[in-house]
């Protein structure tokens, strides 16, 4: 299971110490990103390489091989650990990491790293640009005396001796470039959780992060057995049968759901159903007053809460995690298209979307495309208030293979063209 922790901040506030506590406490991996600037810089001054040298630096980055083993890290083979922390390292890690080359090169060598694993990465921008869908997002942060002085008995311990004064500078400096970086700046990312570590103790610091991991964990868990969904027997399909009559006639009186064009639903074969998003109630009257059965794709959160986890399950309802390439998810929807089912998806990607200005999702002109079926706009409107008439307008199928594969935008281009039909059958008079 992939499960990825972000632990960021500016130079000094405990990352490196936090991270490898945590990472031996939960048996994550631990991959230390600031290592990972240390040891091309490390060879840029090796084989005396410029800043300025942009083709030397990306043939450099070609042949580098940066491994780690434990707290012992690996350049080209050898044992650099103590070398990339050394001042000659440390007075120019700063500027080669706001190298776009290396920025790039590296951030795609901590993603390979991390794939499908279970790890904690420090940094200053892996919440914000290299995770930015990272489980766990921290950020920690402490005043620069006080880094300081961690920093110059950090060293002191290993051995390095840098006078305090020029420590204290160093910090100041690369805070200040680290900030007002070009490219993966230094900065709080909107969902990360801010810990001022001035006054703490690594202990109670560690305490902290780990009340949150353990926290997001169990979340995670419960979303994780959504993916799998459990098995059709006699006892579920009763109890789905049960709530969904007793659920729809309820829907029924308050809503009076109107239901036009079924005619234009396809027969013996699978399909999706695209429809505007008005609010939780529009994908309800869907599933709840239709005779055929409808697996919408909802976000995976829903998986956390008790009553609609348990609907969700009932239901077959299919999980996605957003913006993240959720391949688990996409396997489900296929394998039920495949299996001649009728998918449920909400192009606007959030309840009215449109009105948010938010983009029209590709996905479900993506997976009509994967699974060649046809997709079925329906155009929803009325007020959802208690006793008032809410329509349900089915429209003509869209098939996604008459548009030409042509370009990289094809996609948006037929989801606008689904989106623009479910909008003219919002305005379709009963």
């Amino acid at each position: 299971m992939s499960f990825i922790v972000a632990i960021d901040g500016p130079s000094g506030t405990g990352k490196g110490t936090i991270t490898e506590l945590i990472a031996k406490k939960f048996n994550f991996q631990y991959l230390d990103t600031g290592a990972t600037y240390r040891c091309v810089t490390l060879k840029m001054i090796k084989e005396n390489i410029k800043m300025d040298e942009t083709e030397k630096i990306k043939e450099m980055l070609k042949n580098i091989k940066i491994e780690f083993d434990g707290e012992k890290v690996f350049l080209d083979g050898e044992d650099v650990s103590k070398k990339i922390r050394e001042a000659d390292v440390t007075s120019m890690v700063s500027q080669v990491s706001h190298l776009q080359e290396v920025r790039t090169a590296m951030v795609e060598l901590q993603r390979r790293m991390s794939e499908g694993k279970e790890v904690i990465l420090d940094g200053r921008d892996i919440g914000t640009n290299v995770f930015p869908n990272a489980e766990v997002k921290i950020y920690l942060d402490a005043s620069s005396e006080e880094r300081a002085k961690r920093r110059f008995k950090q060293n002191k311990e290993k051995g390095i001796d840098i006078p305090f004064e020029e420590v204290k500078k160093n910090i100041e400096f690369r805070d200040e470039n680290d900030k007002n970086a070009k490219i993966g700046p230094l900065k709080q990312a909107e969902d990360a959780i801010y810990i001022d570590t001035t006054n703490l103790s690594i202990k109670q610091v560690e305490a902290k992060v780990t009340k949150i991991i353990k926290k997001k964990k169990k979340l995670v868990e419960k979303i994780e057995k959504a993916y799998v969904m459990t098995k059709e027997t006699k006892w579920k399909i009763f109890r789905r049968k049960f709530t969904k009559g007793f659920l729809g006639l309820l829907y029924k009186i308050v809503y009076r759901p109107k239901m036009n064009g079924l005619e234009n639903l396809p027969k013996d074969e699978g399909y999706i159903i695209c429809a505007n998003h008005m609010n939780y109630l529009d994908a309800a009257g869907l599933i709840l007053c239709n005779k055929f059965p409808i697996r919408f794709i909802a976000k995976a959160d829903l998986y956390r809460f008790g009553i609609l986890s348990y609907l969700g399950h009932l239901f077959n309802i299919i999980p996605v995690k957003r913006d993240t390439g959720d391949i688990n998810s996409v396997k489900l929807c296929l394998k039920a298209l495949k299996n001649k089912e009728v998918l449920g998806i909400f192009p606007e990607g959030t309840r009215k979307g449109l009105e948010k200005n938010a983009k029209v999702k590709n996905g479900a002109v993506f997976l009509a495309e994967k699974a060649k079926v046809k997709i079925i706009p329906v155009g929803i409107h009325g007020t959802f208030k208690p006793f008032t008439k809410v329509t349900f307008n089915y429209g003509k199928p869209v098939d996604v293979s008459e548009f030409k594969k042509e370009g990289s935008d094809w996609l948006d281009k037929a989801s606008t063209k689904v989106m623009n039909d479910i909008v003219m059958l919002t305005k379709k008079e009963d």
